[in-house]
């Protein structure tokens, strides 16, 4: 077969097609036409209207009355039940007391000053000794023996307490002979040896006194 034939038949063909196509479609739309027409005659004729009168309602008949029914009595209606709470007593209240009024004791007026005291009566008649001068009561005996080894001499001055009895109540180095051993056997032999005619008063009674004296230590050759 050659090109040319190969391209009339195929030609043919395509209008063939398209032929049958257009009477499918003449077909198709006959159907559905006469269909249609069919369906809206037959609502038309269903939907034809007539008048209908509205009956008035029949009279409302009034109600039966209502039967008799016994009298209930009233439910009696229990109360409550009671719900006891524990409830915490109130915490007790402190009792304030005021403080009482403080005590004032009234201050004693001061004791009056005490009146002073009288002078003493003066001394009249000085403490003196006894045996007048005191140096004669030391002898070469009572050289103490360190300062005789030690070549000790010199001169002690002394201030003697003089009690009312007339004895030597306490003595006390006024100036140093410069040897401790003259000074000491000094004092301890006029306490032991001096007596004195005590000091009287302006009232005629013995009375305490100090008296003075210089006491001499030499070596004897």
């Amino acid at each position: 077969m050659s090109y040319a034939q190969h391209k009339e038949l195929s030609g043919n063909r395509t209008v063939a097609i398209v032929v049958v196509a257009l009477i499918h479609a003449l077909l198709g739309y006959a159907i559905v036409t006469g269909l249609a027409y069919n369906v809206i005659k037959k609502a038309a004729e269903d939907l034809k209207t007539f008048d209908v009168e509205e009956e008035p309602p029949p009279p409302e008949e009034p109600p039966p009355p209502p039967p008799d029914q016994p009298e209930t009595p009233p439910q009696v209606v229990a109360p409550p039940p009671l719900v006891r709470t524990n409830v915490a007593p109130p915490p007790p209240m402190a009792v304030v007391r005021e403080a009482p009024p403080p005590v004032i004791t009234p201050t004693a007026p001061p004791a009056p000053p005490a009146p002073p005291a009288p002078p003493p009566p003066a001394i009249v008649t000085k403490a003196q000794s006894a045996k007048g001068n005191l140096q004669s009561l030391f002898t070469a005996d009572d050289d103490p023996s360190d300062a005789v080894r030690n070549e000790d001499q010199g001169t002690v001055g002394v201030s003697l307490a003089i009690g009312t009895d007339g004895r030597v109540s306490n003595c006390s180095v006024s100036s140093s002979s410069g040897s401790r051993s003259l000074d000491n056997a000094t004092c301890r032999i006029l306490r032991s040896r001096a007596r004195f005619t005590p000091a009287k008063g302006s009232n005629g009674q013995p009375m305490a006194d100090t008296y003075s004296q210089r006491i001499t230590w030499r070596l004897e050759g």
